[in-house]
């Protein structure tokens, strides 16, 4: 019977946290320790690395995935495994789980077999509290915007036009929707109001695009909460209380570090989900990988229509990130998905539905030319395919000049991933011409239209009226030079989660915006996407346990 992740991990040997360090030259007195195995670094290890060149850079990024997950984090780590074995100084750079899916359905985000991230159970638990500081800061902003409402509401806070929400970091559909301030006066002014997962916070958007402590600071102050009864915003700012929310942020925004199965460095903060927020790790964290490292490998949330696009339109924008190359990675039994194959067959041999599929990854890549970089396709094999498999999509890869290789990362660690680290190496070495797809200063609806249409493939985009009417306003705000973070379904490159392949002639439907100022974008809302998930009928929480060793099972 077949190790799980979690017994994988358990048997690992570890390094200490101060070893790992010390492969990328950091000194004890630039970490802070979380027991033996985790620390957080210091940030003035950004400006003692200032003159150095930075690494390269590699983004790791997929077709659209089924909901069992197609391996990127797995990928990324076997990746800097491989990397580091053909003598690369190389520092991974991940997100770090949030709780509730670890407890729901998804999992965790920490890789997987041989090409995981450790320590394993203390990454997809509480990790160093960075998700409850973020939880903590989110909430204080609301208790203070209820309590300055109660205690006389001196900026006229219109009580049906709060726009910020509570947070928690669990999947709890229950409290999309509350009502607060029930009962007598002196519970606060009744209102309704709802909570959003804490990876949905404009907190977490806000802490993984700050380059500083000062310019967290200034991020917060900015984030929009509410509006008076004559309609004008209201800031954290008007609230002064950004001083103090910096405050509670002051380790949060420091990196973690810890290290793979193989003992190499890796680099995890930050977490917002790519289907609501914008998908990657934090800037801070990628800039100290390529400052620490010759080679930064990190990945970006879902496909490449949602993470990879978001990482090349706001995060390298926002922190002048210029990538070297990008890993697509594609699973055998995702293609058969987009083929039309149901998620419960998928384990089945079915070469027509596979090379049918291949239009989704094809979309994908040419998503990345247009953005202009080199990419190598990573087929991510699972036990469950078969050799014709394999070979009928070589050959496709082959047929259609796309650079391929066959990962064996979950079965090999940093072995399998060799000939893809390989051809890394060598597409690092090209000149690429990158640049985002849009200008920030088109309009709204441009700047939608040209994500829907270059990177989707949608035919065109429809604006609901109350779209049209927020387009306006943020116009009049002067909330529109800015990029566009679109939530969307990730199992799709439609708004429909059950359409999958690469249709064409479908229009893609923003229903509403939602302005995200601390953070620097606008959100533009398509199809049905939920800001707080629910648990599904057998929640993963039901099969973990643990013993009077303090032995945990269940967890992966």
């Amino acid at each position: 019977m077949a190790k799980t992740d979690l017994q994988i991990a358990q048997e690992a040997t570890l390094l200490p946290i101060l070893k790992v360090a010390e492969k990328l030259g950091i000194s004890e007195d630039d970490l802070e320790y979380y027991g033996k195995y985790k620390a957080k670094l210091n940030l003035n290890l950004l400006n003692d690395n200032k003159d150095k060149k930075d690494g390269k850079l590699i983004l790791v990024t997929a077709i659209n995935p089924t909901k069992a997950g197609e391996g990127k984090s797995t990928t990324t780590v076997g990746l800097g495994d491989g990397l580091n074995r053909l003598g690369k100084k190389t520092v991974i750079a991940l997100r770090e789980p949030s709780l509730g899916p670890v407890f729901g359905l998804k999992g965790g985000a920490a890789g997987g077999g041989y090409a995981q991230v450790v320590p394993m159970e203390d990454l997809n638990l509480h990790f160093t509290g960075d998700m409850h500081a973020i939880t903590t800061c989110n909430n204080l902003i609301s208790a203070c915007i209820d309590n300055h409402m109660h205690q006389g509401n001196e900026l006229d806070i219109d009580p049906n036009r709060v726009v910020w929400k509570r947070c928690l970091d669990m999947n709890d559909r229950t409290l999309r929707q509350i009502e607060i301030g029930l009962g007598p006066k002196s519970n606060g002014i009744e209102r309704k109001d709802g909570f959003n997962i804490t990876v949905a916070s404009e907190v977490m958007a806000v802490l993984c695009l700050s380059t500083s402590l000062m310019d967290l600071k200034k991020r917060l102050s900015e984030m929009l909460v509410a509006y008076n009864h004559e309609g004008k915003p209201i800031y954290v700012k008007d609230l002064k209380i950004e001083g103090a929310l910096a405050m509670i942020m002051k380790d949060a925004i420091k990196p973690n570090l810890v290290q793979t199965l193989e003992n190499n460095p890796a680099i995890v903060h930050g977490g917002p989900f790519a289907n609501i927020a914008h998908g990657c790790n934090s800037i801070l964290a990628t800039k100290l990988a390529l400052k620490l490292g010759d080679y930064c490998v990190t990945e970006a949330g879902f496909g490449a229509d949602l993470g990879a696009e978001k990482f090349l339109d706001i995060k390298c924008r926002f922190g002048n990130l210029h990538p070297n190359a990008v890993v697509i990675v594609a699973t055998i039994r995702a293609l058969k998905q987009h083929g039309g194959v149901p998620f419960e067959e998928l384990t089945k041999e079915n070469l027509e539905a596979m090379l049918a599929g291949c239009n989704n990854l094809a979309k994908h890549i040419d998503t990345i030319q247009q953005l202009g970089l080199p990419y190598v396709i990573a087929i991510n094999e699972f036990s469950s395919d078969t050799h014709n498999e394999v070979e009928a999509l070589e050959n496709w890869c082959t047929e259609n000049h796309h650079p391929m290789s066959l990962s064996q990362v979950w079965a090999k660690g940093g072995e399998g991933a060799l000939d893809l680290a390989q051809k890394v190496v060598e597409l690092c070495e090209k000149e690429n011409h990158y640049a985002p797809l849009y200008d920030v200063n088109d309009s709204i609806e441009d700047k939608i239209t040209a994500i829907s249409q270059k990177v989707y493939g949608a035919k065109d985009v429809v604006f609901t009226e109350e779209a049209k009417q927020q387009i306006e306003i943020y116009n009049d705000l002067g909330w529109n030079k800015t990029p566009i973070c679109m939530a969307k379904c990730p199992t799709s490159l439609t708004d429909d989660a059950k359409v999958f392949g690469a249709p064409k002639d479908f229009s893609i439907t923003v229903r509403e915006l939602r302005p995200s100022i601390g953070a620097g974008f606008i959100v533009a809302l398509t199809g049905n996407v939920m800001t707080m998930p629910g648990l599904p009928k057998h929640p993963a929480a039901l099969d973990m346990d643990i013993d009077e060793e303090g032995h945990i099972v269940g967890l992966f």
